[in-house]
């Protein structure tokens, strides 16, 4: 295993001690220390800067921190402990950037078909909406209530254009208020940097029982994130844009130091 580096360390410790502290002391903290879409209500911007530190559960906290530990000291003995934090810190807000763009993309489209709804009630508008939400959510009313007003609007009947509106405009919030909380934003960015930098050093992972070079399993890793992020499956919690958010930051940091000849020490 890796010796653990300086920044690598105090990321580790700071990462479980806020688990240990919002889990199982101040649990009323994880609310207001998760990040929540800037148009929430819930939304502060000290967010951008505390979700980062913050993780969904146990084996959340594991595997980031594993991967942290794996692949954190490489790159901070390379580029040194202060551009490493700083490289961190700019992937991990990179992923918030990309996470609330991609929110605010879906949300934009939501409220459009709510407004051409409420401008025209019919069938076609109203799945015009619901095409585009996650069938999971859709258990928050009953799957029932949803078919029992597309059958009334189907058959030309609009008395229930209001409780269809209110639906839409439920389904919107909740959207707008789904906490994120992680550093896998920030771990991605680690994981492109090794794949950048050591290009051909041969990963044995937990869940791949052969060796794979880093150059084919980052780009790999990569491209099933977004195709994960595009199809929002139902059973599938994870902010795939933020993983690829915090990716993203750290190509372009990297980039901009190879183009202007940064010394990575």
């Amino acid at each position: 295993m890796n010796q653990i580096t300086h920044v690598v360390k105090h990321l580790l410790v700071i990462n479980i001690l806020m688990f240990v502290v919002t889990e199982l002391i101040f649990p009323s903290w994880k609310g207001s220390l998760a990040m929540y879409y800037p148009g929430s209500e819930q939304f502060q911007p000290i967010q951008l800067v505390t979700h980062f530190f913050m993780h969904g559960g146990w084996m959340h906290l594991f595997f980031n921190m594993y991967a942290l530990a794996m692949f954190g000291p490489p790159v901070e003995m390379l580029y040194r402990s202060k551009r490493f934090l700083f490289y961190y810190i700019v992937c991990a807000l990179g992923a918030a950037v990309l996470h609330n763009l991609y929110t605010w993309y879906d949300v934009s489209q939501l409220q459009t078909a709510m407004e051409a709804f409420q401008a025209a009630p019919s069938y076609d508008h109203y799945w015009q909406f619901f095409n585009q939400i996650n069938p999971k959510h859709f258990t928050l009313y009953g799957n029932e209530l949803v078919d029992d007003i597309s059958r009334q609007l189907l058959n030309g009947d609009t008395g229930q254009a209001g409780s269809a509106l209110q639906l839409m405009n439920d389904l919107v919030e909740r959207k707008m208020n789904v906490p994120a909380v992680g550093a896998s934003g920030a771990i991605y960015g680690l994981l492109l940097a090794f794949g950048m930098q050591f290009p051909n050093h041969q990963l044995m992972l937990i869940f791949l029982p052969v060796p794979i070079k880093a150059k084919y399993f980052i780009p790999l890793l990569m491209v099933a994130e977004f195709y994960f992020g595009l199809q929002g499956f139902d059973w599938d919690p994870i902010a795939h844009f933020a993983h690829l958010g915090g990716a993203l930051a750290g190509f372009i940091m990297i980039m901009i130091w190879r183009k202007t000849g940064a010394r990575l020490y």
